[in-house]
């Protein structure tokens, strides 16, 4: 055996201010333990599950559904925290977010003042369709609004960066 392990073993456990501490060193330790040596055996921690929950309440909701559900969680959002949790939990779904719930998070984003959360939207949205022809598709759809909110797209405020 090294000495160090050896010094180790004969110092005992530590005190410290601690009353839980405390309590837990007056049990006598297996010399291991003391050591600093990890032997399954003497470990006596509960184990914790490392199986997930896969269950959601969301998993039988159709398209419709879910556009609902998201334009009024929009509609209710108050602070900036609220706005990109709820934009961050639309987007990480396997789809694209239907307009009227893009046009509910951008009027959002207005309402809470975040101008670079809904430049944001945009890019989400091109990072999340097939084609550029679908990207084309919802910015035809959301010019209006992007318009009456004087919204710019990336593309817009970096066109050396623009793909």
């Amino acid at each position: 055996m090294s000495a160090s392990l050896l010094r180790v073993a004969a110092r005992g456990p530590a005190t410290t201010f601690f009353r839980a501490n405390l309590l837990a060193a007056a049990r006598p330790q297996p010399l291991a333990a003391r050591a600093g040596l990890v032997v399954p055996s003497l470990l006596a921690v509960p184990s914790f599950s490392t199986s997930s929950r896969l269950r959601s309440e969301h998993q039988e909701e159709t398209f419709e559904e879910f556009s609902a559900r998201y334009e009024k969680e929009f509609d209710t959002v108050q602070d900036v925290f609220e706005l990109q949790r709820n934009l961050n939990n639309a987007f990480a779904y396997d789809l694209v977010p239907s307009p009227s719930v893009l046009a509910a998070a951008l009027r959002a984003a207005r309402r809470v003042d975040d101008y670079p959360t809904a430049v944001r939207v945009f890019e989400g949205i091109k990072a999340k369709v097939e084609n550029k022809g679908q990207y084309e598709q919802y910015l035809e759809e959301l010019k209006p609004l992007r318009e009456e909110l004087g919204i710019l797209l990336k593309e817009d405020l970096y066109p050396e960066e623009a793909n």
